[in-house]
């Protein structure tokens, strides 16, 4: 069950917003008594409710808004248990000054906004033992693991509990509080009011994530990134298992570089059926894995890992083939390919990642002359000297031509969506450019080369392709590539650049 929260400056607001939900069927609403600007009126608020609901009245230490007297707190909250209400929400300093009274059903809460705290166990045994009908803890996430062990709390506890991880790091344990057991999950009405650090809006929560939908034998996959936060994967992934009706959901998993091998030993125990890898992780995730596809082995990174019941991972890289059919489609159009003579011979490659590696790879495959220009100087040389290349510095990216310029850098991903990596002076009418940001789909690069002349793919026909390639990898059937590709569309479309 999610837990809409709705956090309004007036009773009305509040009271409107409260009615609205109820009429889409939600089961459970929190107000958010810190909120409210003037005093708060418990009984105008609760009479006629269309819905249980959590009185709740944060302080701000405790991440609310209550400004006034901790009295007059206390007051609003014994007030809403006189009125009924049907579930109070009090911290675990104040629990014992409160008693039980009527059927107000009592959650007793503990917010930690520095860490997870190693021993859940007895903080949950003592929230417990004041009473409560429901435990919530909810504690910042600094490593991903965190969220393993506050579910794994859940599911072992006896009493009724709300366990979740705050900040990003922390998002799975929004999604998947319903896999393991909780009580309920929170989120925000509003997608631009978060009401804690890593909150998911309810739309996204019920649409994207299906969180009702999950259970105990639904799959899990996810992409693993840092950042994460840009990242679209869930949007693609969830949105074809729900038109290919697979019991799966696809999440965001915030892993520091210095976390990825105890994020991966702990595979087993989500359980994890499949992994994308993104920045930084897809030639450092090659020391945790089982087997290497051919690709793998040739390219030194991998984007794609699936578990197998026996607890080996493969190790698979979309990238290739995804960069090579959106660059040949796009030649096709003008009755070119690769090598030939009014096709692909020479080609800058920017970036020295593992996107940039798999394309330059793919590329010198084709028999195209690869050129890589990096931001630091050393990794471009590297890569240049594994794929057969040459290397240039990266202020040197612009002295001489290429029939294909490709941007392999996340120059130009929203929020920075002003930026280029390849000034519009040097573009020319004959270059093929490819930028693989997708996040805006018209970056300043693609409006530019578009303004020029240039035949231009786009990073959005590149990450459908891969995303689709890890989908047959991991459920075994065709992708359905258009749904993919229209949700992905969608997504972008509001990112707009800033003339």
């Amino acid at each position: 069950m999610i837990c809409v929260s709705i956090a309004r400056g007036r009773h009305r607001y509040l009271l409107a917003e409260l009615q609205h939900l109820a009429k889409q069927g939600v089961e459970l609403v929190e107000l958010r008594l810190d909120c409210i600007q003037s005093n708060v009126q418990i009984k105008r608020l609760l009479t006629d409710r269309p819905c249980p609901v959590i009185a709740t009245c944060r302080r701000q230490h405790d991440g609310g808004h209550w400004s006034r007297s901790e009295e007059e707190r206390l007051m609003v909250l014994r007030a809403a248990i006189a009125e009924g209400v049907d579930y109070v929400d009090l911290e675990d300093d104040i629990a014992g000054s409160i008693p039980r009274f009527g059927a107000t059903k009592r959650i007793i809460s503990h917010h930690d906004f520095r860490r997870t705290p190693e021993d859940l166990e007895t903080l949950h045994g003592y929230l417990a033992s004041l009473d409560a009908d429901i435990v919530k803890i909810a504690t910042l996430a600094t490593h991903p693991n965190d969220n393993l062990r506050m579910l794994e709390l859940v599911r072992s506890s006896s009493v009724p509990t709300v366990g979740l991880c705050m900040g990003e790091i922390g998002t799975p344990s929004r999604v998947l509080a319903g896999r393991f057991g909780a009580a309920f999950t929170f989120a925000p009405l509003n997608p631009e009011k978060l009401l804690a650090p890593g909150q998911i809006a309810f739309s996204s929560l019920r649409d994207l994530y299906r969180y009702d939908s999950i259970t105990p034998a639904t799959k899990i996959y996810g992409v693993i990134a840092d950042p994460v936060g840009h990242s679209l994967s869930p949007v693609v992934h969830n949105v074809a298992c729900a038109a290919t009706a697979i019991d799966a959901v696809y999440l965001p998993f915030l892993v520091p570089a210095g976390h990825l091998r105890d994020f991966l030993a702990s595979a087993s125990r989500w359980p994890l059926a499949g992994l994308s890898v993104t920045i930084p992780h897809k030639e450092a995730v090659l020391e945790e894995v089982s087997a290497r596809d051919d690709l793998v082995k040739e390219i030194g990174a991998a984007n794609t890992l699936r578990f197998n019941s026996d607890g080996t991972i493969e190790s698979f890289n979309t990238d290739v083939t995804a960069a090579l059919e959106a660059l040949r489609a796009a030649l096709e159009e003008q009755e070119a390919g690769f090598g030939d003579r009014r096709g692909l011979k020479s080609a800058m490659v920017l970036g020295a990642g593992g996107a940039a590696r798999a394309i330059a790879c793919g590329l010198r495959r084709q028999g195209v002359d690869v050129t890589i220009s990096a931001r630091t100087a050393e990794r471009a040389k590297k890569l240049a000297e594994a794929i057969g290349g040459k290397a240039v510095d990266w202020s040197a990216r612009h002295r001489l031509p290429y029939d294909c310029i490709v941007n392999a850098t996340p120059i130009g991903m929203h929020p920075e969506v002003n930026e280029t990596p390849f000034e519009a002076t040097h573009l020319r009418p004959y270059m093929v450019v490819f930028d693989t940001v997708y996040n805006p789909e018209n970056t300043l690069l693609v409006k530019e080369a578009r303004g020029v002349g240039c035949r231009v793919v786009t990073g959005v026909e590149m990450f459908v392709r891969q995303a689709a390639e890890q989908f047959r990898i991991w459920h075994d059937q065709l992708p359905p590539r258009d749904v993919m590709r229209n949700a992905l569309k969608q997504a972008t479309s509001s990112v707009r650049v800033i003339e």
